[in-house]
């Protein structure tokens, strides 16, 4: 059984900072791309970093590069997302998913919505305080 779960979210006053981590097993991890994704309140789900697994080659939304940084640890599965200098707008329900490469990259490109992505994490809440 496929299981991606996040942890890390909470509560940050604007400028902080969070590492979010998404725990993944039941896959063979190098196989596949991790990606992030947020969902703001009343707004859709999009993408905003994917990594892939097999070479740790990284990609970013514009609304978070140079802020945000996506890693791996491959001997332990598990993905990070460190977030720096957030604001108030990065404020969302953030998830982790995983697909191929080409389907992670079409959803950062915004190609194709997120409702291609094969498997998900339930989510962590960040919530950022101005």
């Amino acid at each position: 059984e496929v299981q991606l779960v996040e942890s890390g979210g909470g509560l940050v006053q604007a400028g902080g900072s969070l590492r979010l981590s998404c725990a993944t097993s039941g896959f063979t991890f190098d196989d596949y791309a991790i990606g992030w994704f947020l969902q703001a309140p009343g707004k859709e789900r999009e993408g905003i970093s994917v990594i892939r697994a097999s070479d740790g080659s990284t990609y970013y939304a514009d609304s978070v590069k140079g802020r945000f940084t996506i890693s791996s640890d491959n001997a332990k599965n598990t993905v990070y997302l460190q977030m720096n200098s957030l604001k108030p707008e990065d404020t969302a329900v953030y998830y982790c998913a995983a697909d191929f490469i080409s389907v992670l990259w079409a959803t950062l490109q915004r190609k194709i919505t997120s409702d291609h992505v094969e498997y998900w994490g339930k989510g962590t809440l960040v919530t950022v305080s101005s």
